[in-house]
C-alpha cells in the first residue's frame, strides 16, 4: 500500500489504536531517511509516546508528513534547476549539487536534530558493537559521534579532518570485504552510515555534498 494509505489509517479513529500505530511504522518504512528503527525513535523524541497517546501518534505522523513532503518539493525544484541548466547546454550537474533522488539520506526539515537523535540511537544501541573490535577506524567515529553528542554538532576543522580520513579508510577497504567477509562489509557499511550522521549533525541543517556517502 502506499504511503498516504496507511496515512489515513493512523489517522481513522475507527480503527483499534494497536493498528493505527502499526499503520505509522509502515509509514516509516516507507520514509525512512535515518533509518527505521533511529526515525521511530526519532518520533517518539518530538512526538512522545505515540504507541500509546492519542495525540502523540497524530503529530508523530504529521512530523513524518512533513519531512517527506519537504523532500518531495526538493526533488521537483531539482528536476526544474535541471531542465533549466539543460536549455543552458549544462548536461553535467555542477561538482557539489546535491541530487535529492532516491531514497533521501537526511531528515527535511530537521536534518541536524534528526542526525543527533540517531547518533544518540546507534550509541544506545549497535554502535558499541561496532567499536568492540578494536578496529582503529571504528574507534574513531566513535570518537567522533562522542563529541558531536556533546556539542550539538559541532565539530572542530580537525575533528573534521577525521572523520573525512576515516571515511576514505573505509571507502578503501570495502570493495574488497564484499567478497571475503561479509560481516566486515556490513560492519563497515554501518560505520560509513555512522559518520553520514556525524557529517550531517555537523551541518546545520543543511544538505550538502558529503565525503561519507
Amino acid at each position: 500500500m502506499s504511503f498516504g494509505t496507511y496515512a489515513r489509517k493512523v489517522r481513522d479513529r475507527s480503527l483499534p489504536y494497536g493498528l493505527r500505530v502499526s499503520a505509522l511504522r509502515s509509514c516509516v518504512q516507507l520514509y525512512r531517511p535515518i533509518g527505521f528503527h533511529a526515525t521511530l525513535s526519532f518520533l517518539a523524541e518530538i512526538a512522545g509516546p505515540y504507541q500509546r497517546d492519542e495525540g502523540a501518534l497524530l503529530r508523530a505522523l504529521d512530523a513524518i508528513e512533513a519531512s517527506r513532503a519537504r523532500w518531495h518539493a526538493e526533488v521537483r525544484d531539482y528536476a526544474h534547476r535541471r531542465r533549466r541548466a539543460k536549455r543552458r547546454g549544462q548536461r553535467v550537474p555542477p561538482v557539489g549539487e546535491t541530487n535529492p533522488n532516491g531514497s533521501p539520506r537526511i531528515w527535511y526539515g530537521a536534518a541536524r536534530q534528526a542526525a543527533l537523535s540517531a547518533l544518540r540511537y546507534w550509541s544506545r544501541g549497535r554502535l558499541p558493537a561496532l567499536t568492540a573490535t578494536g578496529d582503529r577506524t571504528a574507534n574513531t567515529i566513535d570518537t567522533l559521534v562522542a563529541a558531536a553528542l556533546s556539542s550539538g554538532g559541532d565539530l572542530t576543522a580537525e575533528q573534521r579532518q577525521l572523520l573525512a580520513v576515516a571515511v576514505a579508510e573505509l571507502r578503501q577497504r570495502m570493495p574488497g570485504l564484499w567478497s571475503d567477509d561479509q560481516v566486515g562489509y556490513f560492519r563497515a557499511l554501518d560505520l560509513f552510515r555512522v559518520a553520514y550522521l556525524v557529517e550531517t549533525a555537523g551541518d546545520d541543517g543543511q544538505p550538502r555534498p558529503s565525503s561519507a556517502g
